[in-house]
């Protein structure tokens, strides 16, 4: 599974997370919160990431 910088992805633990940041092809700096008042910004793995659910059209 290929992880795109500002995909929408949900992870194994039933959270949901915004990619922010690839650091390689299997590492990620993700937000992850209901909204910018309680997000908090965690590296995650790619074995983290159950599916990708959105994906923006102009992303990287």
């Amino acid at each position: 599974m290929e992880i795109k910088e500002f995909d929408d992805v949900v992870l194994k633990d039933g959270r949901t997370a915004g990619i922010v940041e690839v650091l390689d092809s299997t590492h990620f700096l993700a937000d992850v919160g209901d909204g910018p008042s309680n997000w908090e910004n965690i590296a995650i793995e790619l074995k983290d990431i159950a599916w990708v659910y959105n994906r923006p059209n102009n992303s990287k």
